[in-house]
């Protein structure tokens, strides 16, 4: 068992193009980065990083969560990682992180308005996640 904690996937498109995500339906999603914060709190704490690496890689089809249909996508690549053990402030780091909210996106089972922020600029957007962990965790490893 691997530890948990709160996450952001740093997610690049290469193209820009809708896609079906589940429930929401049809979404836009320009060309650019996203960034999508979570939780992994349960038994197999990280290790859903692990899933969300497989998924982007096209070696696991199930469709559970509306990131999967993001990283399913060819046009998207998982770029990076963000992690803060044992912290449980999903909620937390994905208000904190700046960028276009995409409406409804990774957050079904909270108040939130998202768990996913979009922005055009890769450095922004990395310094922005890694802000937002700093900032509301107290021990976050950054990007790899």
């Amino acid at each position: 068992m691997s530890d948990g904690g709160t996450y952001t996937l740093l997610i690049e498109r290469t193209a820009g193009d809708s896609l079906s995500v589940g429930a929401l339906g049809e979404i836009e999603f320009p060309a650019g980065w996203y960034a999508y914060t979570g939780s992994a709190l349960g038994p197999g704490g990280f290790s859903r990083i692990d899933r969300h690496e497989r998924v982007a890689a096209g070696e696991h089809d199930a469709r559970h969560w509306h990131v999967d249909y993001l990283l399913g996508d060819p046009d998207s690549r998982l770029n990076g990682v963000v992690r803060s053990p044992g912290a449980d402030a999903e909620c937390t780091v994905a208000r904190a992180v700046d960028g276009d909210a995409i409406p409804e996106f990774g957050c079904s089972d909270c108040d939130c308005d998202s768990h996913l922020a979009y922005q055009a600029d890769r450095a922004a957007l990395v310094e922005s996640v890694e802000r937002a962990h700093r900032e509301t965790t107290s021990e976050a490893s950054g990007l790899g």
